[in-house]
């Protein structure tokens, strides 16, 4: 803020930057106004000096010579009357003689005073076509700048909307990057989204509604794999809650997770998952995938835009048991020692972890990397608003330019000005 005295009533009041340099500017633009009138004066005078100078020197020698020929004129009438004494023939051809010589001598001093007076003028055009020129020149170098600054006020304001839009839009996708529910339930959205992908990524997959309810619950969708012989290798028990279900008695996640892990646990389902609307602003559960196997086993909670990366994470995990649980469907038939078949689920339990780790730690990386580029934009755009400042200082410093600035260091131009002047 710059702090304003007026200089009437003594009354002090602040101004922010941008009013402060409006008012700057306006004074400035009056003083190089000022500037231009005075020197336009200057060289005005300089010209009716010079004129009037080289009209004077031109009437004085014009004076002088006109006095020297009279003095030759009257000299040659003189002897013309001696010589007509003499002789009047004589006198007659000297007469005609001096006549021709007096009508050359007149005719030659007009034009001379006409040569003089052109001079004068040619002078005097090329002196005011120099002058408009460097008034034209000053006057297109400002409107130059101007454009410049305009033109750099337009680019900077355009890449900081777009670094602010930028920004809105990774953290939006960060917070809610499912938009597509508006006008249908979470349940309808989630349906849509596998049968999309159903017979491509999951040819041999069971997925739907949960419609048995003889335990007094149910959850909302099972999803089971198999394989070619099928054999089952991955169960889900899925639980869907949507913001709008639970705006009155405003719900928890956590509410939920007892009842999910019982509906698992009497479906037969390996895996639980929470998919949720719920705590909209719960950092926790806009990071991504979140393990809950600490308060229930095997318990996931995920926002809708992860439904279908966790089906793939758990499926192709459980896809590389499914060697094993074919062994074990051999090992059972021919009643092969249990010992073994503990040793085979230990090591399928070891690299459902391996990989359920690298999953995870992968999902982690990829919202690190949305936190970087949001840091990355907001200091985009603090760099623009610095640069938008020094603009700003550039222009006042164009604001300040006047000629004898201009010309300073420049031989060639003050030669120009020293000559006008002279």
């Amino acid at each position: 803020m710059n702090k304003i005295t007026c200089p009437h009533c003594g009354k002090s009041f602040e101004l922010n930057d941008t009013d402060y340099a409006d008012i700057l500017s306006q004074v400035r633009n009056a003083e190089f106004t000022k500037e231009i009138e005075h020197q336009k004066e200057y060289f005005e005078k300089e010209k009716e000096a010079a004129v009037k100078l080289a009209l004077t020197e031109s009437q004085t020698g014009f004076k002088d010579e006109l006095s020297e020929k009279e003095r030759r004129i009257e000299a040659l009438e003189a002897q013309m009357e001696l010589s007509k004494k003499n002789s009047e023939i004589k006198t007659q051809a000297a007469l005609q003689e001096k006549d021709s010589e007096i009508a050359a001598l007149r005719s030659q001093i007009e034009t001379d005073k006409k040569s003089k007076d052109m001079e004068i003028r040619v002078a005097m055009q090329d002196r005011d076509a120099e002058i408009a020129q460097l008034k034209s020149r000053i006057e297109q170098d400002r409107a130059n700048t101007e454009l410049r600054r305009k033109q750099d006020e337009e680019t900077h304001r355009a890449q900081l909307k777009l670094k602010d839009e930028e920004i809105a839009y990774y953290k939006d996708f960060k917070a809610r990057q499912s938009t597509k529910m508006i006008g249908e339930s979470l349940e309808v959205h989630c349906m849509n989204e596998f049968n999309k992908i159903r017979s491509t990524a999951f040819p041999n997959a069971y997925f739907e509604k949960d419609n048995d309810s003889k335990s007094g619950s149910k959850g909302d969708f099972i999803f089971r794999d198999y394989g070619a012989d099928g054999t089952e290798y991955v169960s889900i028990m899925f639980e869907m809650k949507n913001e709008g279900d639970t705006t009155a008695t405003k719900h928890k996640n956590e509410d939920f997770f007892k009842e999910l892990d019982k509906d698992r646990n009497e479906k037969g389902c390996e895996y639980a998952v929470l998919v949720t609307m719920l705590e909209a602003d719960n950092e926790l559960y806009n990071n991504g995938i979140v393990d809950v196997s600490y308060r229930y086993p095997k318990m996931y909670v995920i926002r809708p835009q992860f439904f279908i990366p966790i089906i793939s994470i758990l499926r192709n995990a459980a896809f590389n048991s499914l060697e094993y649980r074919q062994e074990l469907a051999i090992i059972r038939n021919r009643e092969i020692d249990i010992t073994h078949f503990e040793e085979n689920m230990e090591t399928f339990k070891t690299g459902f972890e391996k990989n359920y780790r690298l999953a995870s730690k992968q999902f982690q990386e990829a919202i690190d990397d949305i936190d970087k580029s949001i840091k990355a934009l907001e200091q985009t755009k603090a760099n623009l608003l610095k640069s938008e400042n020094n603009l700003r200082l550039a222009n006042d410093k164009a604001q300040d330019l006047s000629i004898k600035k201009l010309t300073k260091g420049n031989p060639t131009m003050q030669a120009k000005f020293a000559e006008l002047h002279e």
